[in-house]
């Protein structure tokens, strides 16, 4: 009786992690620290940040969608995230602290509470997809990263201190024609166009009190950000008409856009406030039609549609064989 009951509940479990939305789950990466997956143009491959032997801190890698060729593109050097293929399939933007110092910057210091690094060695640079670097991009004081590309427009939207907040910024793929788009105090990034290159979404975390707004400024003037605290925003392509479409009072991040560009799939611990459990929610445009994709009961974030919208791509930390470890997974997209 005892077994048939642990298989009950085992059955379940396996149950409750399974989504309508998702079919033929594939595991990419084993072991470390990998996140943030993004397409290549072609659909053959995927380009990501991750922290394995040799290396101290997230380098950022390029693989084939089957897992296979996974290989070092970034310089080895200083720390990276956020990288991007450009739409002819053989150029990438990526951004690295490797110009700062070759070490890793400090990571945050966790007694002040779970913190991101927004370090001021930060720049973006134009590289080939083989890692030889061809331009660098930014050259502001402070942090610049979090590039995304819209392949329609060739137009990139990333996070830049170069006002002295965390703002976005479009810019073309060469670095010309910077532009500032928001400019409410407080932190904006994660940015990504919609498929026609007409909207954005992307999360923010505006202080509502003299005091959050007093520990934000203090937090930032030390590199530092706290990420638990954001919710969405969407905007038109220029940043007009912003507006919110989460009021969770949790943490929700990595928006993108569903294939028809009508619903934003994100990462959200709102079922588990302040904790360190997220899981996959989709919503309309609007705000309205929430729906929670996935139930790992871990960690699942940073998702992305393939370019032709049948395939997710993720991070996770399921089946991890330890706490830290998360791992990239594709699975086929289901409406």
């Amino acid at each position: 009786m005892f077994k048939m009951l642990l298989a009950a509940l085992a059955a379940v479990s396996i149950a409750g992690a399974q989504s309508p939305h998702l079919d033929g789950i594939v595991q990419l990466t084993h072991g470390g620290q990998n996140a943030e997956a993004y397409w290549a143009p072609d659909g053959k491959r995927l380009i990501f940040q991750t922290t394995r032997p040799p290396y101290d801190c997230d380098q950022i890698f390029v693989m084939n969608v089957d897992g296979s060729d996974q290989h070092l593109v970034s310089t080895g050097k200083g720390r990276t995230t956020c990288a991007y293929f450009l739409k002819d399939n053989k150029h990438i933007i990526y951004a690295s602290t490797h110009l700062a110092a070759d070490a890793c910057p400090a990571p945050p210091d966790r007694s002040k509470g779970y913190l991101w690094g927004v370090f001021e060695g930060y720049d973006i640079f134009l590289a080939t997809d083989a890692g030889k670097i061809e331009k660098r991009l930014t050259d502001a004081p402070g942090y610049d990263a979090e590039g995304t590309i819209n392949w329609k427009t060739g137009k990139m939207v990333y996070t830049s201190l170069a006002s002295h907040d965390l703002e976005l910024w479009t810019m073309n793929t060469d670095g010309s024609h910077k532009k500032q788009l928001t400019h409410t105090p407080g932190y904006d990034g994660g940015a990504v166009f919609s498929h026609d290159g007409k909207k954005l979404v992307w999360r923010s975390n505006y202080p509502k009190t003299p005091q959050d707004m007093a520990t934000y400024k203090s937090l930032l003037s030390e590199n530092l950000t706290a990420p638990m605290k954001m919710e969405l925003m969407v905007s038109d392509a220029d940043g007009g008409n912003a507006h919110a479409i989460t009021n969770f009072g949790c943490a929700s991040f990595a928006p993108t856009f569903t294939p028809d560009d009508q619903k934003i799939l994100f990462a959200s611990n709102k079922h588990n406030c302040d904790s360190r459990y997220f899981e996959l929610y989709m919503i309309n445009v609007d705000g309205t039609g929430l729906e929670q994709v996935t139930h790992s009961g871990g960690f699942t974030s940073f998702p992305e549609f393939s370019p032709d919208g049948k395939t997710l791509v993720f991070c996770s930390d399921r089946d991890a064989k330890e706490r830290y470890e998360f791992n990239i997974f594709t699975a086929k997209w289901k409406d």
